[in-house]
């Protein structure tokens, strides 16, 4: 598998996918239908604007403060820093993650809503059949995927197009097994093998803007079992 040029190399290398099922859980939990799609919806603009243009320090403060519930005094032992220093680095974190989307982005469709399925759907059916055409139909011209652990990050619907066509070459095919990361869609991916089993290689998770896709981030195997799949599928 021969992989493009990546568009650059990122910084931010530690973060990894959070499960959707672990939201139940946060600390500080908003009751109610609007509060709970608002902290959905927080944790995905956050975990995709932290990989594109947040600072470290930015990042862990936002996550700790805003995605996952933590007080401000808590945050500040944890990183061995004031009380003000975590309300001053959680502000302009806010105000660059505010300017980013409110100004750049159509809002994503709501969870498990009949649009935000149409566009998952559009995407399994184009990375099963290692439809390229089909793929970046569905990504925005801006569209962006990163590699975590790797730095390698991908930028621009071409740029993305052609790395994904290097997955398929030599005939590769997937099945993908969905599940749900960071309050998006996201997927398992297994490789069919010649003698039928399906290896488990990645996890994708697709941030979405209006009917496209404007990011994915892969995620190395190892993430699998965190989100209830197994290393490997059965023969079909």
């Amino acid at each position: 598998m021969e992989l493009p040029v990546p568009t650059r190399l990122g910084e931010v290398v530690w973060l990894q996918p959070f499960p959707d099922a672990l939201l139940e859980g946060v600390a500080d939990m908003p009751p109610g239908p609007e509060a709970r799609y608002e902290q959905t919806e927080a944790v995905s603009l956050a975990f995709v604007t932290a990989l594109q243009i947040l600072p470290p320090r930015q990042v862990a403060v936002l996550i700790l403060r805003d995605v996952l519930g933590f007080h401000a005094s808590e945050v500040a032992g944890m990183l061995e820093v004031t009380v003000e220093s975590v309300n001053s680095v959680l502000k302009r974190a806010r105000a660059s993650l505010q300017r980013r989307w409110a100004n750049d982005r159509e809002a994503p469709p709501a969870a498990g809503s009949p649009a935000e399925e149409a566009v998952v759907a559009k995407f399994v059916s184009a990375w099963e059949s290692a439809d390229i055409g089909g793929l970046v139909a569905l990504l925005t011209d801006d569209a962006f995927i990163a590699m975590p652990p790797m730095p390698f990050e991908y930028e621009g619907r071409d740029v993305v197009g052609r790395f994904c066509a290097s997955l398929f070459g030599g005939g590769r095919r997937f099945d993908l097994v969905p599940v749900r990361a960071n309050g998006q869609p996201a997927f398992g991916a297994y490789l069919r093998t010649p003698g039928g089993s399906r290896r488990g290689t990645s996890l994708y998770v697709l941030t979405l803007t209006g009917d496209r896709i404007c990011a994915m981030t892969r995620f190395e195997a190892s993430v699998l079992p965190w989100f209830g799949l197994p290393r490997s599928l059965p023969s079909q």
